[in-house]
């Protein structure tokens, strides 16, 4: 894979967080912190990247990600290009690298990319030319690396910068989550004291990406005095390969509800990466009540992905 570090430790692309050094995280963490006011509005970091050019290369749907990465270069000061493959030359058969080769050409200097093969964006790093950065929002199954990061960001800002005894459990289709993967790499790199890992076998991954953690079919018993409750989309696209046999059964032994939560530590706090299936995964209850940091999750996106922009073109 294309080297994410340039030989002052600067970032060069950001495209996983396995392997960054703690430094380079908690360096881009501590910005991030920094940034969170001009992150909600205001000109006075419009100067950082002006006349450079960021373009949101997504060929997958997206929401937050897509919207915080503009904001983010919006508040910078940047000239924000918008690729939307379903009305793109791609339609006709252009490949990924050919669109990212012509936008690069028209003088853009960063590129923000979701795609839905592993390994995408990484293969993409290798056709850049020296001065362009790119960054991954999202690539198949394997990671995404500013969701760890406002992930991380979100729980120093409620649980201290010391993760060291910090119980954690991730909750839910963890086989097809790029986010649990990066959470994942993140808090390891970052010390966290323990790390659960629950959901049912089928939802779960037959590889390496559960080393380390305790894991457990077993979710009132997973719950059990936790700090911090990481609750994961059902990805109903992959219901066709018979991973679960019903909305109602998996809300009956993975839903988070009130009755649940109250097994965690009475501080404990809730996260979720969006778009969230109410009803399905997490009740109404939780996802807005006192213990969800879910909406703070989203407001420090725009100032992580600033951090990261910064980091790369400033």
């Amino acid at each position: 894979m294309t080297d994410q570090l340039d030989a002052t430790g600067k970032l060069r692309h950001l495209l996983t967080l396995d392997g960054l050094p703690r430094e380079v995280l908690e360096r881009l963490l501590d910005r991030a912190d920094a940034l969170r006011t001009p992150a909600q509005g205001g000109t006075g970091m419009r100067g950082v990247l002006a006349g450079k050019a960021v373009c949101t290369l997504f060929f997958e749907p997206s929401t937050r990600t897509r919207s915080s990465f503009q904001l983010a270069a919006t508040r910078l000061g940047a000239d924000v290009l918008t690729f939307d493959a379903s009305v793109s030359s791609t339609t006709k058969g252009e490949t990924a690298s050919d669109t990212l080769k012509n936008i690069e050409a028209m003088g853009v200097q960063a590129f923000v990319i979701r795609h839905q093969a592993d390994g995408a964006v990484a293969a993409l790093a290798q056709d850049v030319q020296p001065g362009t950065a790119l960054v991954n929002a999202g690539d198949g199954r394997r990671g995404h690396p500013t969701q760890g990061l406002l992930d991380m960001l979100t729980l120093r800002q409620a649980k201290g910068r010391d993760f060291s005894m910090l119980k954690v459990v991730i909750v839910g289709d963890v086989r097809h989550s790029r986010v649990a993967r990066s959470d994942l790499h993140a808090l390891r790199t970052l010390g966290a004291g323990e790390i659960r890992v629950c959901g049912p076998q089928s939802l779960l991954p037959d590889d390496d990406t559960l080393q380390g953690c305790t894991v457990t079919q077993d979710f009132d018993e997973a719950l059990e005095g936790v700090d911090v409750v990481m609750m994961l989309r059902l990805q109903r696209e992959r219901m066709q390969e018979g991973l679960i046999h019903s909305l109602a059964d998996y809300h009956r032994d993975y839903g988070l509800g009130m009755d649940r939560l109250r097994r965690a530590a009475p501080d404990a706090v809730v996260l979720h990466p969006g778009p969230m299936n109410r009803g399905v995964e997490i009740d109404d209850a939780v996802a807005d009540g006192r213990q969800s940091l879910i909406l703070r999750q989203v407001a420090n996106g725009v100032a992580v992905r600033m951090a990261v922009l910064e980091e790369l073109l400033g």
